[in-house]
């Protein structure tokens, strides 16, 4: 296979994550609706972590605009069920309840269906339900010929590099207030419910998202996959003491969590990208990987930006795709202790603080290096790939998109971030909240004026029923108590090759 053979077998998709809002921009707290179908098995609509939080789903596409293409359907189909909520276009959430009163995914009454909940019951009790609120995008990306050893090289040169997405791509520099309520959150008023960094490209991937003093204890090496999984194994089947001191039921027999281990599934662990492998039936992913080795990659730190309807545009998906060929391309040598420490710093530093004029990061070859000339250097590297994607398809697509993010490097106030905050600071009185609001009023219209073909929307109809369906037959066919599975799915054999 030569390389233009090779750059058009890419194949990807898209996960995009979005709370449903009510129009005055607080959370719906409505169940799933019944129109979208099982939020169990339906192929392309589930829930993330609350019932409130909806998730779309591409299939896998060879061409960029065949996956926007049907990522922008499934956003159609949705919103026609969606009365008058409609999905905040934010990866901050919308305003926020109490703790307790946002509701987390229901799945129905099977066994399959109950752990799921009984996870995010878990996550809610270790974390906070309102921190399972943040939004995001997932890239899941393959090229073909790659194997383990080639995904894991990847992996590490993007753990390395990664804060360059943040700052190009980065678009949650405030938040509402209702977020971070009770919290010690170091950040600066902006307004009366909105709050900020000056500098942020994106608070999710900051200290005030997916982060957790727990997690931080697990030491997981990108090297091979045996190292790989057997750090993710220890923290699948060590007791944590404070998981230990919750439990897994209540004295009433109720569930608090799946386990009382570091991590309750694999899911848990927060990463910035992903070694993944389509499972089985019932299979444990660490199971899949071991078995079967690394089939593809998720890239997990994109934020939804409110400025394209469906949350990420042609553009982005182009740079990530050059991006993700420079780190499998790339001279990627083993990860360090040291250097994994300084990765997370540097994607802190570039989450709070990625616009500050002069910004140091700490180089992985050792000493620090301005975050400008580094990202030049990296978009350099991509600047080739792009070139080698355009003689594949034909065309300038990718050597345009890459030269116009490019341009967010030279001037910061291109970058979503700073477009955020100049809008809201424009036209909305610096509320969060009243910003996004309007963007998401102005994505539904746009939305639900595209054409949708009544073929299509008996397709997603169809789709629907058959999932509700597939729910109840699942359901029916349980034998165990949930007890007994629980035990079963958690047990570390299953994880074992």
């Amino acid at each position: 296979m030569n390389d233009n053979e090779t750059l058009l077998g890419i194949r990807r998709g898209i996960e995009k994550e979005s709370l449903r809002a009510l129009p005055g921009g607080g959370l719906a707290l409505t169940p799933h609706p019944q129109a979208l179908g099982s939020a169990l098995t339906h192929p392309h609509i589930t829930t993330d972590y609350s019932e409130s939080q909806l998730e779309l789903i591409t299939g896998v596409h060879a061409g960029v605009d065949d996956v926007l293409t049907e990522l922008t359907e499934v956003h159609q189909a949705v919103y026609r069920a969606l009365g008058d909520e409609r999905l905040w276009v934010s990866s901050m959430p919308c305003g926020l309840p109490a703790d307790e009163t946002i509701p987390i995914g229901r799945y129905g009454s099977s066994n399959v269906g109950r752990a799921k909940s009984v996870y995010r019951m878990g996550l809610g009790q270790r974390y906070g339900r309102r921190m399972q609120t943040i939004s995001g995008i997932h890239y899941n990306w393959s090229l073909p010929g790659v194997g383990t050893e080639g995904y894991f090289g990847a992996i590490r040169n993007f753990r390395r590099e990664g804060w360059l997405l943040l700052y190009l791509f980065g678009a949650s520099p405030a938040l509402c207030d209702s977020f971070v309520q009770g919290r010690d959150h170091g950040l600066q008023r902006l307004s009366e419910h909105s709050l900020y960094l000056p500098h942020a490209t994106s608070l999710r991937m900051g200290r005030l998202g997916y982060q957790s003093d727990a997690q931080s204890s697990i030491s997981v090496s990108y090297n091979c996959l045996e190292s790989y999984a057997a750090s993710l194994q220890g923290a699948l089947t060590t007791p944590y003491p404070a998981y230990e001191a919750i439990g897994v039921q209540t004295p009433g027999g109720d569930y608090n969590q799946l386990s009382t281990s570091l991590l309750q599934i694999e899911n848990e662990f927060y990463s910035t990208i992903r070694a993944k492998r389509v499972i089985r039936s019932g299979e444990r992913p660490l199971h899949a990987l071991r078995e079967r080795g690394v089939e593809y990659i998720e890239v997990r730190l994109m934020d939804l930006d409110p400025f394209e309807p469906v949350g990420i545009g042609a553009d982005a998906v182009r740079v990530l795709d050059a991006f993700l060929l420079h780190c499998l391309r790339s001279p990627s040598p083993n990860d360090t202790p040291d250097e994994i420490a300084a990765n997370a710093r540097n994607q802190h530093r570039v989450a709070a603080r990625g616009r500050e004029p002069g910004l140091m990061l700490e180089h992985w070859q050792g000493g620090e290096r301005s975050l400008q000339d580094w990202a030049g250097a990296i978009l350099a590297g991509c600047a080739t790939q792009a070139a080698a994607l355009d003689a594949a398809h034909g065309g300038n697509a990718y050597r345009d998109a890459l030269a116009r993010v490019a341009e967010r490097l030279a001037r910061p106030e291109l970058c979503p971030s700073a477009r955020v905050l100049a809008v809201m600071a424009q036209d909305f009185g610096n509320s969060h909240v009243g910003f996004i609001r309007h963007q998401s009023d102005a994505t539904r219209a746009a939305l639900l004026a595209l054409p949708f073909p009544a073929a299509l929307q008996q397709r997603f109809e169809a789709m629907a029923a058959e999932s509700l369906a597939e729910q109840a037959r699942i359901e029916r066919a349980d034998t165990l108590d949930f007890e007994t599975f629980r035990r079963f799915y958690v047990a570390p054999e299953r994880m074992a090759v």
